[in-house]
């Protein structure tokens, strides 16, 4: 089998595995006794599709919460992902759940409004492909009904769509599946319609099955045909002869859009009925046989409530279609609609409208009439649900990287130091230069962070901060859920502004983001260097000085956004050279890392100092406390004191005792008390449980560098005179950014001497 075999073969299996064979309405309702699912109506269904892909834990806006798989698109490797945003969409879930229960909001209209890039899209499409694919597994299986009346008319007259059928029952041609979907159920008696129900829900399921739709006009008029016919022969058995598998089958379908999915885009005209349920084909009329009247053969159905019938009707960019949604008042409560004055259909479908905040601006146009506005029987059907703009860094970060990139990976981690990760690294991207070549351009560690960072700090309210805090705090606090500080751990709960009602409604739009981004990999900088191309890298400062020079350009923006947003950089250029200059620390000390096994040493020294007892560690070895080491350890390592704190043979000062109370063995006791009940050991203690400890392991400082590189200048970084220890650990910098911490070459040259710049200027 050739490799182009394989490929048509695969897809072979899969079609396989999606459709099954027509069955008859018998085998049909037994399928349904056995799996109720397959017969949900569309709430439920729904519902049943987000629930069957499971939850994950994330943090938003400082709280920890359960979202659901469904809306990061797996289905589709997360194309398209809704990011953040997910209080709102479980409460669109509540709300699917309190309808598909039928214990109320049935009637309601459920409404998505928020601004431009706020995901709102990246919705409907999640809703389409998590729904197409949950239809080709067993539990989603979704089913309607096909007709074949040619072999019951005695003078050929089919249920064609304008053509006349005369062949046999089992002419492929001559079977014409219910054009909105129609639920099988439906072909059944009310009486006999509930027994069925009745046996389905036998099992009490918080959620039962409800089928309370009839037959839709182009099945009703297949039934009515075939109901003729049959009465006069005179058949007794005049339901069992319609249902006959060589008149009426049961047919699975691929949920899809047209077909169990109804989208009314902005751009869609017509007169109202048109957009809602189709239209009629006039020059059909003349040609079917329509005993006097229309015939629903000669209807589109090709409406936004006919193609939703069965699930999903989304209205998008609703505010094109205001006119429309005073006609929508009645389907949620009533479920159903007109063709015309004469004929009818039921329609079983969610209602979903999308808008940007334009709607509601034309929904309030009355809003002074008060008991007289005309709207307000609409407003009353309509449950709003806000989509804002992302308050979440990392959240922020990974819709950046997907606007430049094209990347699709929802991120996911265990712990937010992973996350830490993926938000600070690098992005490189090819870009067409003039003379058509491809050449690659590297956005620096911390660049697209950066860039999110002040995305987010724009959105954010500041009114409500305490006085020792910033707007970078609170971004921080919303994406880790906590501060640290030194022995210090804030919590997001603790402070009001958790819940803002304000945050995330206005700021920076991605979008306005993505385009400042793409300009900058365009553009020429002026940046030499004999080894390394500097000039294909963009850095943290070149985006956020480019994002600021935009805003007085860009027209979404009023003249006091720009004036605020403006004020708010300089909090953002502090942070991210906070965490370039660490980068840079590190990778200078990153040979000179103090070992674990030196630092659980000297807290196994202190312990049995403060304990007044002689311990014995893991090692089986008896530890008597030593003053000298443990002067050693907290003069070089930790750079807490100096020598005039200690007197002869290393005795502590006041002060040395008092830290080592306060911050080591509080920090053990702590760890003691959360594992009581358990035998405690130092040695079993993470030792960056405590945060001093903690600090010299994972953090360094400049007075670290000084102790260890006596003769180091930075005022010489650049450029150092060869043969100088400032030279050579240069070099090695460079060498660990590159090998540990993601910088490309060029990229740690250019941080380097960003932060060397900076540091030149405080280090005498």
């Amino acid at each position: 089998m050739t490799d182009g075999e394989a490929f048509v073969t695969a897809v072979d299996r899969e079609l396989e595995s999606t459709y099954e064979e027509p069955m008859a309405l018998s085998t049909y309702v037994d399928r349904v006794l056995e799996q109720p699912t397959v017969a949900s109506h569309a709430s439920k269904y729904l519902l049943e599709a987000i629930e069957s892909m499971g939850t994950r834990t994330v943090i938003e806006e400082g709280e920890e919460t359960e979202r659901y798989r469904f809306f990061d698109d797996p289905h589709n490797d997360g194309e398209h992902a809704v990011l953040g945003n997910t209080q709102i969409l479980n409460a669109f879930v509540d709300d699917l759940r309190t309808i598909a229960a039928g214990r109320g909001k049935h009637e309601k209209i459920l409404w998505f409004d928020g601004p431009t890039a706020t995901g709102k899209s990246e919705l409907k499409r999640c809703l389409v492909n998590g729904l197409r694919e949950y239809s080709k597994t067993p539990a989603g299986r979704r089913y309607t009904l096909e007709w074949n009346v040619a072999s019951a008319s005695a003078s050929g007259r089919g249920l064609a769509y304008g053509e006349d059928a005369s062949a046999a029952a089992d002419v492929e041609e001559n079977w014409y599946e219910s054009p909105v979907q129609t639920h099988p159920l439906s072909v059944f008696p009310d009486p006999v319609r509930g027994d069925v129900l009745d046996a389905v829900n036998e099992a009490g399921e918080e959620l039962p099955v409800r089928v309370e739709e009839r037959l839709d006009p182009f099945s009703r008029e297949a039934y009515d045909v075939l109901e003729e016919r049959y009465r006069r022969q005179g058949r007794s058995d005049l339901f069992s002869a319609i249902a006959d598998p060589q008149h009426l089958r049961v047919k699975n379908y691929v949920v899809e859009v047209g077909q169990g999915i109804g989208i009314l885009h902005s751009e869609d005209d017509g007169s109202p009925k048109e957009r809602l349920v189709g239209s009629w084909m006039r020059g059909m009329l003349q040609k079917l046989d329509s005993r006097g009247r229309k015939n629903p053969q000669a209807f589109s159905y090709d409406g936004v409530l006919s193609q939703g019938n069965g699930l999903l009707t989304v209205v998008e960019d609703a505010a094109q279609h205001a006119d429309l949604l005073q006609k929508l008042l009645n389907v949620p409560d009533e479920g159903s609609v007109k063709l015309d004055k004469g004929i009818g259909m039921d329609v079983d479908t969610q209602l979903l409208i999308i808008s940007n905040p334009d709607l509601e601006a034309t929904l309030n146009q009355h809003a002074d009439r008060q008991g007289m506005d005309p709207l307000k029987a609409l407003k009353r059907r309509l449950d709003k649900h806000e989509f804002r703009y992302l308050t979440n860094l990392s959240l922020e970060t990974e819709l950046i990287r997907r606007e430049l990139t094209g990347e699709t990976e929802v991120w996911t981690a265990t712990t937010y130091d992973d996350l830490a990760e993926r938000i600070r690294e690098p992005v490189v991207v090819a870009v067409k230069t003039g003379g058509g070549d491809l050449v690659d351009r590297e956005f620096a560690p911390h660049a697209i962070e950066a860039a999110a960072l002040y995305a987010v700090v724009s959105r954010l309210e500041d009114g409500d901060l305490p006085s020792d805090l910033d707007l970078v705090d609170k971004a921080m606090l919303y994406d880790r859920g906590y501060l640290q500080d030194g022995d210090t751990r804030l919590e997001a709960e603790d402070f009001d502004f958790v819940d803002d009602a304000e945050d995330g409604k206005h700021g920076i739009p991605v979008t306005f983001t993505r385009d400042v981004l793409a300009d900058l990999l365009h553009e020429e900088r002026d940046r030499h260097h004999p080894e390394y191309d500097v000039a294909s890298v963009v850095m943290p400062r070149d985006v956020l000085n480019a994002m600021v020079e935009g805003l007085s350009t860009a027209p979404v923006f009023s003249a006091g956004e720009r004036s605020e947003f403006e004020s708010r950089v300089a909090e953002v250029k502090n942070h991210v050279f906070g965490e370039q200059e660490t980068d840079v620390l590190d990778a200078m000390m990153h040979d000179r890392r103090v070992d674990e096994s030196t630092v659980e040493e000297y807290v196994e020294h202190v312990y049995a100092l403060e304990t007044d007892d002689p311990i014995t560690n893991d090692r089986g070895e008896r530890v008597d406390p030593d003053p000298l080491l443990m002067k050693v350890f907290e003069v070089e390592h930790l750079g807490q004191f100096g020598e005039s704190d200690y007197g002869p043979g290393g005795s502590p000062s006041e002060d040395v005792r008092a830290f080592r109370r306060e911050k080591v063995i509080t920090a053990l006791n702590r760890y003691a008390w959360e594992q009581r009940g358990e035998d405690f050991r130092v040695a079993d203690v993470e030792l960056t449980a405590i945060p001093v400890v903690k600090a010299v392991l994972e953090s360094n400082d400049w007075d670290d560098v000084r102790r260890t590189y006596e003769d180091f200048d930075p005022r010489h970084w650049e450029d150092p005179p060869s043969g100088t220890e400032t030279e050579r650990l240069k070099e090695r910098t460079i060498e660990a950014l590159v090998e540990h911490y993601g910088y490309t070459a060029a990229s740690a040259e250019l941080t380097s001497r960003h932060v060397m710049g900076q540091v030149a200027y405080r280090w005498d």
